[in-house]
């Protein structure tokens, strides 16, 4: 029986909605984490939690906001894509940027051989697209457009600032659990921490092996989350080069081509940017959604 054709418009929708559902549960278990740490550790621990955990927040959130562009070109070592070696690639992003209204990125490469891009940025106007040696080398022009389309969404979609508002989130979750585990630690291990007697101090307890465990699973839970989150941009972004292309054939044509890659070797904060990963592990542990399953979703628009 053959399945019915998948619309971009709705796919885009419906992917967008399991993207916030997903940061939600990050919310969620941030906000339980505070509750039971502060409940916990009572008072002063709580107050100094939130001191510390906000100012690294902020510094956290103020350099990944302003320099995660910077941070991942510099990151896998790349260069402005100048001279006439790259012309075609500036021409087909300034094409599809006239075409879609955005603003032209600053365009970037890679030296590998494997064939990926990536984008980054805080918004479409402070945006980077970097492409490596063998996309360009490799792609015929029409499954080059197919790669800077998906990338281009990813940009047009405000994917490059949801995806560092996540990765905040999850290292706010990993920083918070890590302060209360060795404040923890250093209390037990000083007796600086006043003992409390009857049904509150027995209360306190039960919520002290909560918050333990709670702190312990919630960056893990958070990273999966994370992951999931990653995926789903992904298969929104296929979407969103359909409808800037108006075919699937050339991002097909460049994923087919992308299954005989060798994995790359890319810093683990930058890999969920990059067009596609191939590893091994199971899908949930992946950055990216197993390649047939996009390019069958792609062959059925």
């Amino acid at each position: 029986m053959e399945q019915a054709r998948l619309s971009f418009h709705e796919e885009i929708r419906k992917n967008k909605i399991s993207s916030f559902f997903l940061i939600g549960i990050v919310l969620v278990v941030l906000l339980a984490l505070f509750y039971t740490i502060g409940f916990a550790m009572g008072g002063d621990y709580f107050f100094i939690i939130i001191i510390l955990g906000t100012i690294i927040a902020i510094v956290y959130v103020t350099a990944g906001y302003y320099k995660s562009a910077d941070l991942a070109i510099a990151s896998v070592n790349a260069k402005k894509a100048t001279g006439p070696e790259y012309r075609q690639y500036n021409n087909i992003v300034e094409g599809l940027c006239l075409a879609s209204g955005l603003p032209k990125p600053k365009l970037y490469v890679m030296h590998d051989q494997q064939i990926n891009a990536f984008a980054s940025g805080r918004d479409p106007q402070h945006a980077v697209i970097c492409v490596t040696d063998g996309a360009i080398a490799k792609l015929p022009k029409h499954e080059l457009e197919g790669v800077l389309a998906h990338e281009l969404s990813h940009i047009a979609n405000y994917d490059i600032r949801f995806m560092t508002l996540t990765a905040v989130l999850v290292g706010m979750v990993a920083i918070i659990s890590q302060i209360f585990l060795r404040t923890l630690f250093w209390s037990s291990v000083t007796g600086g921490r006043r003992s409390n007697s009857g049904g509150d101090g027995k209360g306190q307890m039960i919520m002290m092996v909560i918050g333990i465990a709670l702190a312990i699973l919630a960056p893990i839970v958070v990273a999966l989350v994370q992951l999931a989150i990653s995926r789903k941009r992904e298969y929104a972004a296929d979407s969103s080069a359909v409808k800037f292309m108006r075919t699937p054939t050339g991002l097909i044509g460049a994923l087919r081509k992308i299954q005989d890659n060798t994995p790359m070797k890319v810093s683990g904060a930058v890999a969920p940017l990059f067009l596609a990963k191939p590893t091994k592990e199971k899908e949930w542990f992946q950055t990216h959604p197993p390649l047939a399953k996009r390019i069958a979703r792609l062959e059925r628009m």
